[in-house]
């Protein structure tokens, strides 16, 4: 075969082969790019980003998301940061139309070399395509989608919309999705506050955001920060003297604390199900809602406040329960030398943790933590009893009335931080963990809003909502309904009831003649006794004669029109609070007093508006002019005049007396016009403080999840009215101290306090008395004639 042939014949194969290759590669590109997703789709860009859950200042209180994602214009970002990503990811992006045919051939060779993909060589418009077209699988037929995909990009979008997909799509680290997340993540910033130095930080975690963090590997960080630097140098967005003043910037970073607020846990979890309930998990967790709530984050950290340190205060009145745990020689080495770690400087002030008893002397008691030594005044652990330190190896005995307390060195104690360090120690408090629970809600009664809600006394440990799930039984905190239906069946604040012992008897259900002996909580009785009086002394058998004559179907329908939703028992015990409800119930009751007689549905959340500004749901009508369209939703919380303006003020007034003269004398210390009752029930299981001032109502709640008594003497007074009263003290700060407004039909008249009846106005002890118009007595007590016997209930003397 002549030369002249072969060549020809190899011409031809060749030709052939390129032929076949070109129409093979063509039909792969028309298999292939038939199947992929359409570029169109990214002009509707629509990636997952945060729900905000925000105060009623607009602060932020709580984040919900599945990625946490802010999206930003490439308006709204640094320069240099776009160039230091392009220098870092893509030196080549602002020329190339999608592919960068020598980096893609570099990357090939060391695939080839390498037998497998392990490095990409894809340009910003590539990344971009794998992550919202394409799946993360590492294979050669994902990088030839990738390819086509990238070059059709390019001829749909502009650099700049590509751009905004890329710094608004990738992943940075520690959950942070784009680049105004992970500015707000390690240098707690908005993203065009960024330095240079710390553009370049952010511009080298893309490769790797685990390895390169600043957070755990700070030294890798910055060399990949000088690696950005270099890049940016030596494609000409900064001069060479910039990079190395951005090289020398010293670097603050700031964890970044969880999403959400100190305290308020128990309200945005309650925000967030009704979020899932309303719009469902996918729209709540990755739709960028705007959440406008009620909360005040003030009142609702305190109230979060108030709960603890009244648990805690409750707690150390039941006794000390003795040491966490023991531990033997070796095991406080390693206990000592974790705690060196994880406190390499001495704890704040305030801070709750576990320390390690190693001597017990006649002043303190010596505890080690970690490097550092503290020291526990024994005078000021009088209310864990005697406490005496043993020997190490002793076993720990704690008698059962808690007087007498044993520890053996080595024990593991509870303590606060109270003095920071001082001549090398610490000064610290014995601490435990409350056993108790507590809740706490706030009313504005003038609009219904919900301020403050706590619902137990740490969310992370218990996310049961006291507050709002939790029935139980109010005791007196519930006779005020009573007295207001009262109220409205003609008695009045002067009405006088005998208070004297009762007997009910009645046959269970095998014939047997069961009896009940009603008393009051100190097993006396007062005679004849004003609804006032009874009310402020918090009397039960008052209340229960009470009750008995104006008819116990009456007043359950009384307690339902005031806000009470829970079943109540159709029997006598109401009048003493034998019915389980909430604390919001109990709330919402006491918001018709505060509130005139208008009753307010209790709301938390006053506008829900989507990602692109559009309102979804409002409390305001303005929000609306047109009417809600479709998909939107104007909340309802409509007023309704539930009892009159005279009724309201007048229980309000009774309540004053509670506070100025009876179980509610605590909350005098606002030093401001308030009303209130306390709340016990059998045995002290449950203890309640419920009050108001003109501007805001609170109930305040502690027991134990599984019923039992929190002690001797635990009443409402004692157990439940302090956290009211320092909630109250810090939510109205700044807040005018004012009297509880008197509607024009009130009448005030002079009265006999033991009769009940007129009385001259110069008298020794004449008391004024409110009224509704027309319900004053019109005799004088120097008419009074003794009572008969059938005047058993209500003595109106001026009938005798």
């Amino acid at each position: 075969m002549s030369l002249t042939k072969f060549l020809r014949i190899l011409l031809l194969t060749a030709g052939g082969l390129l032929v076949t290759m070109a129409l093979c590669l063509l039909g792969a590109y028309l298999y292939v790019s038939a199947r992929l997703p359409k570029v169109d789709t990214l002009a509707d860009y629509r990636p997952p980003v945060i729900t905000r859950i925000l105060g009623d200042d607009g602060s932020l209180i709580a984040e919900l998301y599945r990625e946490r994602r802010i999206l930003v214009p490439v308006s709204a970002m640094p320069r240099q940061l776009i160039e230091a990503f392009v220098a870092a990811e893509d030196s080549k992006f602002f020329h190339h139309q999608g592919l960068d045919l020598g980096s893609i051939a570099r990357a090939a060779l060391k695939n080839l070399r390498a037998g497998g993909i392990v490095q990409g060589g894809s340009t910003i418009t590539q990344q971009v395509a794998k992550s919202l077209l394409l799946t993360p699988e590492r294979k050669f037929s994902r990088k030839f989608k990738e390819a086509i995909l990238a070059w059709r990009m390019e001829q749909h979008l502009t650099k700049e919309e590509i751009l905004y997909l890329y710094l608004n799509q990738i992943y940075l680290g520690h959950g942070a999705y784009g680049v105004q997340a992970a500015a707000e993540n390690y240098f707690a910033k908005n993203v065009e506050d960024l330095t240079l130095a710390e553009c370049a930080i952010l511009a080298g975690l893309p490769q790797a955001p685990s390895r390169y963090s600043p957070y755990r590997h700070l030294k890798r960080a910055k060399d990949r920060q000088r690696y950005v630097l270099e890049r940016m140098a030596h494609e000409g967005y900064i001069p060479a003297e910039a990079a190395a003043q951005a090289l020398t910037e010293e670097l603050v970073i700031h964890p970044r604390s969880k999403p959400q607020v100190p305290g308020a846990a128990y309200f945005t979890e309650q925000v967030r199900r009704y979020l899932e309930q309303t719009f469902g998990s996918e729209q709540t967790l990755t739709g960028g809602l705007e959440v406008h709530t009620t909360m005040n984050l003030a009142m609702q950290q305190a109230a979060q406040q108030a709960v603890r340190h009244n648990l805690r205060n409750h707690d150390r009145r039941q006794g000390y329960r003795g040491p966490l745990r023991t531990l033997s020689k070796d095991q406080q080495e390693l206990f000592l030398t974790e705690q060196a770690v994880a406190w390499p400087e001495a704890p704040p002030v305030g801070e709750r943790l576990e320390g390690l008893l190693i001597k017990g002397g006649k002043q303190d008691l010596v505890v080690r933590i970690g490097s550092f030594t503290g020291l526990i005044p024994r005078k000021d652990i009088a209310w864990a009893g005697n406490l005496q330190v043993l020997a190490q190896g002793q076993p720990v005995k704690v008698d059962s009335d808690k007087k007498l307390v044993k520890l053996p060195v080595g024990s593991v104690l509870l303590v606060e931080v109270v003095q920071p360090l001082t001549n090398g120690k610490l000064g610290l408090a014995l601490a435990q963990e409350p056993e108790a629970q507590a809740a706490l809600v706030a009313l504005d009664p003038r609009s219904g809003e919900v301020k403050a809600m706590v619902g137990g006394y740490d969310f992370s440990q218990s996310q049961f909502n006291r507050a709002i799930q939790a029935k139980r039984l109010p005791g007196s905190a519930f006779k005020p309904l009573i007295y207001a239906a009262a109220l409205d069946k003609g008695y009045t604040p002067a009405t006088i009831v005998l208070d004297t012992p009762l007997i009910y008897r009645e046959k269970g259900e095998q014939g047997q003649v069961k009896e009940w002996k009603p008393k009051n909580y100190r097993g006396s009785f007062s005679g004849p006794t004003s609804l006032r009086r009874a009310l402020a002394r918090s009397y039960n058998v008052v209340t229960i004669k009470i009750l008995q004559d104006i008819g116990v179907r009456y007043a359950i329908g009384y307690a339902s029109k005031l806000g009470i939703e829970s079943p109540l028992t159709a029997d006598l015990t109401l009048a003493l609070g034998s019915s389980a409800i909430s604390p919001l119930e109990l709330a919402t009751a006491y918001s018709v007093f505060a509130n005139g007689g208008v009753r307010f549905t209790p709301n938390y959340i006053s506008r829900v508006v989507d990602r692109h500004g559009r309102v979804l749901e409002s409390v305001d009508p303005a929000d609306f002019p047109e009417g809600p369209a479709d998909q939107q939703q104007l909340i309802r919380n409509p007023t309704e005049r539930v009892i009159s303006p005279e009724t309201a003020y007048l229980i309000t007034n009774l309540m004053e007396s509670v506070v100025q003269n009876g179980t509610g004398f605590r909350a005098k210390a606002l030093g401001r016009p308030a009303a209130g009752k306390t709340g016990t029930t059998n045995d002290q299981k449950d203890a309640w403080f419920a009050g108001y001032v003109p501007q805001l109502i609170a109930v305040s709640w502690t027991g134990y999840d599984q019923e039992r008594s929190l002690g001797k003497n635990e009443t409402g007074s004692r157990a439940a009215a302090p956290a009211w009263v320092e909630f109250m003290k810090q939510s109205l700060k700044g807040v005018p101290r004012q009297h509880f407004p008197v509607p024009d039909a009130i009448e005030f008249r002079p009265i006999d306090p033991e009769t009940g009846l007129l009385a001259p106005e110069d008298g020794s002890e004449v008391i004024f008395e409110a009224f509704a118009s027309g319900t004053a007595p019109t005799r004088y007590a120097l008419e009074r004639k003794q009572p008969k016997a059938q005047d058993f209930f209500k003595l109106d003397l001026e009938d005798i």
